[in-house]
């Protein structure tokens, strides 16, 4: 994203005064089914253009202040001097991560190594040595996923490094929920792989007036010892600042027990295949009575999972007698058909970022950018969502137009350059306002012309 950001930055260096470069008139030509702005309920309402209802992007996150004194307070207990290269190492390396290699792919190079070496006269074909020579090769060329394993000493680490960024994300996720749907007032909540707990933390700043329960569920009884500290400002003792919160390994059985909100945030990366996902997703997707939160690195692994567990929900054949309400896509996606971004020539992660104020420590002192991809799911019809554009990219605003990614409700990508003269003062307005992630409240027709002018992007 950088690159294509870096890339697309050139486009910029006009001069003011020169008004529209002709490359941006023959783009404005790309779009002129973006003619008619979304007002059939008076979408404005009198709102001046930068609070139009698409916009849902957050201004700096801020952790709850009793959950950064905790943090502080833990870290100042047992920081080492080497926890900062320690932070750095897990970040590098969390975001870094492939996923595992499955069975069936592994089966496949090493039937293509050992063709490769058979088919050489000059290697001595033992079995023996055939064999050690495609294991040999495997471990070069494959990635080799490891379970992380989360002791004490790792928890802590942990908490210094993602407990800041993950609430941000998991922040960003909720407030398009409320953003949308001000009426939903959830009263339960799961947290799949809770880890620190900051998806508690996360929800009770949105719903803490009508959540009375949050379940955490992690194997690693450390990450729910360090959750439960936090809670009760770092300690062992003491009232914890959140109400309601209950900490088990395991995920509930009882087919019966639905939760109104349940969510995965960084979780499903730390499975060890797909067979795995797909059984944790089918019971989260069981469990949810009204939205399934994931959220995952912004990486193109992280949003190729995330597609997994998508269409996995999506396509579900079996309906569960208990609820026989289908599924939709609530966010970010305004519509079910397979995801654009994947099927280009270069496929991108389907990614958004928020800014947050991070842990309070001698190495954090400049507010940082959380990059995460997210699938927000929901049971219901998708008539009930709102099919707006979705803003995929950062919006470039030049002199008399505005440049916009967008990812439409007829499945495919778009590349708009919107001015005001074309296209309208009012939607010309709601786009420059506009930032990565949110929606154009705009409608769009079936199917736009294709585009013969070049996307700045691709320059």
């Amino acid at each position: 994203m950088a690159g294509a950001l870096k890339s697309l930055l050139i486009l910029g260096r006009w001069c003011p005064g020169l008004g529209v470069a002709p490359q941006a008139r023959s783009l404005a030509a790309v779009v002129p089914g973006v003619t008619q702005i979304d007002n059939k309920s008076d979408f404005l309402q009198k709102r001046p253009h930068r609070q139009h209802p698409g916009i849902l992007n957050l201004p700096h996150v801020r952790l709850p202040q009793a959950l950064a004194n905790g943090a502080q307070l833990l870290l100042l207990e047992n920081a080492g001097p080497t926890m900062e290269n320690q932070v750095q190492t897990l970040t590098s390396y969390l975001w870094s991560r492939h996923l595992p290699v499955e069975p069936e792919e592994l089966q496949r190079r090493a039937r293509h190594f050992e063709k490769k070496f058979l088919e050489n006269p000059d290697l001595c074909q033992t079995e023996e040595k055939l064999r050690g020579a495609v294991l040999h090769a495997l471990r070069k060329t494959t990635y080799h996923w490891q379970e992380l394993s989360y002791t004490e000493g790792l928890s802590l680490v942990y908490m210094a490094a993602r407990l800041d960024g993950g609430f941000a994300a998991v922040s960003r996720a909720f407030h398009e929920i409320r953003a949308r749907n001000p009426a939903f007032q959830p009263q339960t909540l799961m947290d799949f792989g809770s880890g620190t707990g900051s998806v508690t933390w996360a929800a009770n700043s949105i719903w803490g007036q009508s959540l009375r329960e949050y379940m955490c569920v992690d194997k690693s009884t450390a990450m729910l010892a360090l959750a439960e500290k936090l809670l009760k400002g770092g300690s062992e003792s003491g009232e914890p600042y959140i109400p309601g919160v209950f900490f088990r390994q395991f995920l509930p059985v009882s087919p019966k027990v639905q939760f109104d909100v349940v969510v995965s945030a960084f979780s499903l990366s730390e499975l060890p295949s797909r067979a795995d996902r797909t059984e944790v997703v089918q019971t989260l997707w069981r469990k949810t009575g009204h939205f399934l939160v994931l959220v995952e690195n912004g990486t193109k692994a992280g949003h190729r999972l995330l597609m997994e567990a998508r269409d996995l929900v999506l396509k579900g054949k079996e309906k569960s007698p208990l609820d026989p309400r289908p599924s939709f896509v609530f966010a970010p996606c305004p519509h079910e058909l397979p995801c654009p971004q994947l099927t280009t020539s270069r496929p991108l992660a389907c990614s958004f970022s928020q800014a947050y104020h991070p842990i309070p420590f001698r190495w954090n002192k400049k507010p940082k950018e959380e990059k995460f991809s997210m699938v927000i799911l929901a049971r219901g019809s998708p008539e009930e969502a709102n099919r707006w554009p979705r803003i995929t990219q950062p919006v470039l605003r030049r002199p008399r137009h505005v440049h916009c990614h967008l990812c439409c409700p007829d499945g495919h990508m778009q590349h708009a350059v919107i001015t005001a003269r074309r296209h309208g003062r009012d939607l010309y307005r709601c786009a420059r306002v506009s930032s990565w992630g949110d929606l154009l409240p705009v409608l769009t027709p079936s199917a736009f012309p294709p585009s013969t002018a070049q996307d700045p992007s691709e320059s």
